[in-house]
Formats: C-alpha cells, structure tokens, sequence
C-alpha cells in the first residue's frame, strides 16, 4: 500500500520545519514525494534529511559524482523512483548522456562480474586484501 504523501498545509509543526530546510538548501518550491512519504515518520524524515544533508553536501567528491553514485546504487537496486529522481540529479549537476551512457555500461558489468564471482567463489586475492587495508 502506497504511504500517504504529507502536505505542507496538513504538516506538523516538526515536518514544516523540515520541509522548510530541504526548500531552502535545495532551492525548490516544495519537497518531493519522497519526503511527503517521510513525513508521516517525523523523526525518520528528520533524521534522513540531516543525513542526506551530511553525506550530499560537497566534500572530496564533487557533487555530480556523488549523484552519479547515487544513481548507480538506484539502478542497481531498481529503486525506479530513486533513479528518476537521482538521474534528474546528476544532468542537472552536470551528467551528460555520453556519461550516463558509461554509467549504466559501468553498472552492467560491475553487477555481471559480482555475480560471476558470486557463482564460481572466486577467492580474493593477497595482493587485493593487502591494498584493501591500506
């Protein structure tokens, strides 16, 4: 069963309050239904927004690659909503369709490889969990 989507007009105090934030800091007239869904756990859209905040806001990785990030993990989780919305994302932050285009042949065969070593228990070699440590 679909959530029900929150209003701002129907929204508590808490969640106008959250609502409020992700207007100001991504700039839009009102939040996605993502959020609205959210809204009817106020600590959890509180705390999912506080989060996303921390992780999305600029850092070592530019913010078009971390939507990129984003997207891949969409796609390969088939989250259909999450990669309409994160897709949206990244062209706005700058992802071309030749990128998309590597994006999803990246996706593709990083999920056929996982599984192909899933399958056959390929052990990990020395040199990879030395690096890995690193």
């Amino acid at each position: 069963m679909p959530a029900r989507l929150i209003e701002y007009g129907e929204a508590s105090a808490q969640v106008r309050a959250v609502f409020d934030d992700i207007k100001r800091v991504r700039g839009v007239p009102d939040v996605n239904n993502f959020w609205k869904a959210l809204a009817n756990h106020p600590a959890l859209l509180s705390r999912t927004w506080e989060s996303l905040k921390q992780v999305m806001a600029p850092g070592a990785l530019d913010p078009m690659v971390k939507e990129m990030l984003y997207l891949a993990v969409s796609i390969t989780n088939g989250c259909a909503y999450c990669t309409a919305s994160h897709g949206a994302a990244a062209r706005k932050a700058g992802m071309s369709e030749e990128m998309f285009g590597e994006l999803l042949a990246v996706v593709g065969m990083a999920n056929e490889t996982n599984r192909l070593v899933d399958g056959l228990g390929v052990p990990i070699d020395a040199q990879f969990v030395a690096s890995a440590s690193t």
